[in-house]
């Protein structure tokens, strides 16, 4: 590898693969490496082989899970807003030539030792095992005030400062147990940490 470069890139994250190519689109010769052997970096899609490899080392995956391919398993979520900003700068920087686009046929959690479909419609919630009965009524009580919210009608605020208060405060007010809170954050929140 005796060539020249404008620019190197390391890693093959989002970032560093929306950097290469908005580099590449200016005209600039770009070598994009990772030290994996897949791409993606801490956002990758990996197959059964590769997610033994990561996160057990030295063990083979049972052959009764089946083939590879088979498999395709997110590292973290990678959900992309359909008129958002990232999807224009996917869009100026030809990426899409190499990416596919899906709506979510649904997403899992696991919790209390188990896999559990995140609830998508009424009756997925109504006969979900992540809450109990009253906290289902609890969590639809405060879904209901997240759907009539409005900014400039004080009357649909109940008494929360936004601007003030904590989300764990607006959780209190709703009497949501933590793990409801957990699950509300990061399942359908999608926030990685607390």
């Amino acid at each position: 590898m005796d060539e020249v470069y404008d620019v190197i890139v390391l890693g093959t994250g989002l970032t560093e693969c929306i950097l290469s190519g908005l580099l590449s689109r200016e005209g600039k010769k770009v070598l994009h490496m990772d030290r994996n052997d897949y791409y993606g970096g801490e956002s990758a899609s990996l197959n059964l082989t590769q997610l033994y490899r990561k996160f057990r080392p030295g063990q083979e995956p049972p052959a009764e899970l089946g083939r590879d391919r088979d498999y395709n398993i997110d590292l973290i979520p990678k959900f992309i807003i359909a008129s958002g900003e990232l999807t224009k700068i996917l869009v100026h920087t030809d990426v899409t030539r190499y990416m596919e686009f899906k709506q979510i046929a649904g997403s899992y959690v696991f919790r209390d030792g188990k896999i559990s479909k995140v609830p998508s419609t009424e009756m997925e919630a109504v006969t979900s095992p992540l809450m109990g009965l009253f906290e289902k009524r609890r969590a639809k009580n405060f879904f209901s005030f997240l759907q009539t919210w409005k900014d400039d009608d004080v009357t649909t605020h109940q008494g929360v400062n936004l601007d003030k208060d904590s989300m764990k405060t607006v959780y209190e007010k709703f009497g949501l147990e933590s793990g409801t809170q957990d699950f509300i954050g990061h399942a359908m929140a999608l926030y990685l940490d607390d």
